[in-house]
């Protein structure tokens, strides 16, 4: 389960990003499908360095929204490989916001985003070891 009682990010800074009025739903607030692209987009660029080609989300597990974001809030995105398997990886992906005029951040959403490596026929392919 989901709690909120997280108090920094952990991981590493991928994306940080304002969010702009085009990213509002009908309610006026950030569209929660705009911050779980930007966690896949974040994660996407986590799974593509590790990897070293070109990598696909094929799962996202356990995503519940703590807090809403309005416009103008900053969202920054943290990742952290936790898994690497032979042509997958699961990748724990943080977003967190900050309102526009405060110091202050909070836990937005967090949850596990599955990749594949894939090679130039769109196969899966093995992920090479971890350089030292």
């Amino acid at each position: 389960m989901l709690t909120n009682k997280v108090t920094k990010p952990s991981g590493e800074l991928t994306i940080r990003v304002i969010a702009m009025p085009s990213n509002t739903n009908a309610a006026g607030d950030v569209f929660g499908g705009w911050v779980m692209s930007q966690m896949d987009l974040a994660a996407g660029s986590a799974a593509n360095g590790r990897a070293g080609t070109k990598t696909v989300t094929v799962a996202i597990d356990g995503v519940s929204f703590l807090a809403p974001m309005a416009v103008g809030d900053e969202l920054s995105v943290y990742t952290d490989i936790l898994k690497v398997g032979r042509t997958s990886m699961t990748i724990q992906v943080q977003a967190w916001r900050r309102l526009r005029h405060a110091k202050d951040r909070d836990l937005v959403t967090q949850g596990k985003f599955v990749f594949v490596a894939l090679d130039e026929n769109n196969r899966p392919k093995a992920i090479p070891p971890e350089e030292e």
